[in-house]
């Protein structure tokens, strides 16, 4: 394979990625994700023989991918817990699909979130040994998940400008329990 020519896997991947954030995970289609790959359906079957199978290599990809730029993100930031905070905040004013999709794929298969389950709990266990003494880690942990939970239930009662002094205050209060 030629360097720098994306796998048709990561293809596959990236295609699926970018038709569930367009009709939500519950409409993805395989057609329509090898179209967007620029594969066969056979090509993406050899790689993911079922849909199941291609939606728990994307929970697997999101995984990976967050845990790679929170810790991009920690050395810009020089704490896990600012750096998770401002990731956050990025996510948070991102456009999410329906939470419907999502939904129904988890009826589907209610283990499909536990990738994303566990990420979380390494995560909390990092920021813990990585905060000693953070008397606010789980607020602020609980407000970040909270403020995720609202935008993909498309039930965000604030504003910007609200959610904006939210997250400056949570980056404050980071900020106050790193230099205690």
């Amino acid at each position: 394979m030629a360097a720098g020519r994306p796998h048709s896997r990561d293809k596959i991947l990236a295609a699926a990625a970018e038709v569930a954030r367009e009709v939500g995970p519950g409409n993805l289609s395989l057609d329509a994700v090898a179209y967007r790959a620029g594969v066969s359906k056979g090509g993406l079957l050899y790689n993911f023989p079922t849909k199941a199978k291609l939606m728990q290599a994307l929970v697997q990809d999101y995984v990976t991918t967050y845990e790679a730029q929170l810790d991009q993100a920690m050395q810009g930031q020089g704490s896990l817990l600012a750096a998770h905070v401002a990731l956050s905040a990025k996510e948070c004013s991102e456009t999410v699909p329906s939470a419907a999709g999502l939904l129904a794929v988890m009826a589907e298969d209610p283990d499909f979130l536990l990738p994303i389950k566990s990420l979380k709990r390494r995560l909390l266990d990092r920021l813990k040994s990585a905060s000693p003494g953070a008397s606010n880690l789980l607020i602020v942990f609980a407000a970040l998940e909270g403020l995720r939970s609202m935008k993909l239930f498309d039930m965000d009662v604030f504003t910007d400008e609200e959610r904006e002094t939210l997250l400056a205050d949570l980056l404050s209060s980071v900020g106050a329990a790193r230099q205690s």
